[in-house]
């Protein structure tokens, strides 16, 4: 892509993933650094994690009211796991797998993948890695986490943290590691759950 294309999408408010993923990095930085009760809300590190993170994979993930800011998930024995929590006011997910390991084994489910897919409210979800090719629209980068008013309830970070939102998101190729998921509603068209392989 030319200087003048980059240009061009970023006036029209879309992001290339590269370029996001760049700005987004002092949120993940300073994440590590955080040790504090996060704030009361749709958040997914409300409660203490298992030890193990899981692998989430997707065609597409289209949604409105998007925020982004980083945190701290907690597993019981007080081990500690840097994330970037994205919440999603609504979300529609095509061709989702997610896969974790259990002992030797991997339980792997799948679901909106046979033309109806997967409806979400209030997604949250704490992410340690992500790749994705992402566009947004009206994106607000580098806002106070504490000011997030975009996303879902009580989604959002503590004052003077980095944050951003926008008013939709659009991934595609998702390939994430996450520790938490939360939800309001979700809504698993064709759920299918057994053993196999890891989503990627």
């Amino acid at each position: 892509m030319t200087d003048s294309a980059e240009s061009a999408d970023a006036r029209l408010g879309r992001v290339r993933w590269k370029r996001f993923a760049a700005i987004a990095a002092p949120a993940a930085v300073g994440a590590g650094a955080l040790v504090f009760m996060t704030a009361q809300g749709a958040i997914a590190s409300s409660f203490a994690v298992s030890g193990s993170s899981f692998k989430v994979s997707a065609a597409s993930l289209d949604g409105t009211g998007f925020v982004q800011y980083g945190d701290v998930d907690t597993s019981k024995d007080k081990s500690q796991h840097p994330v970037q929590v994205s919440g999603i006011k609504n979300a529609t997910i095509t061709n989702m797998c997610q896969s974790v390991k259990v002992g030797p084994f991997t339980l792997r489910l799948t679901a909106g993948d046979k033309g109806t897919p997967v409806q979400a409210s209030d997604l949250v979800l704490d992410v340690e890695q992500l790749n994705a090719d992402a566009e947004f629209s009206n994106i607000e980068i580098g806002r106070d986490a504490s000011t997030l008013d975009k996303g879902p309830n009580g989604a959002k970070g503590t004052a003077g943290m980095f944050g951003q939102q926008a008013d939709s998101i659009k991934l595609t190729g998702v390939k994430q590691v996450a520790w938490a998921t939360t939800a309001g509603t979700f809504k698993l068209s064709d759920l299918s759950m057994k053993l196999g392989k890891e989503c990627f």
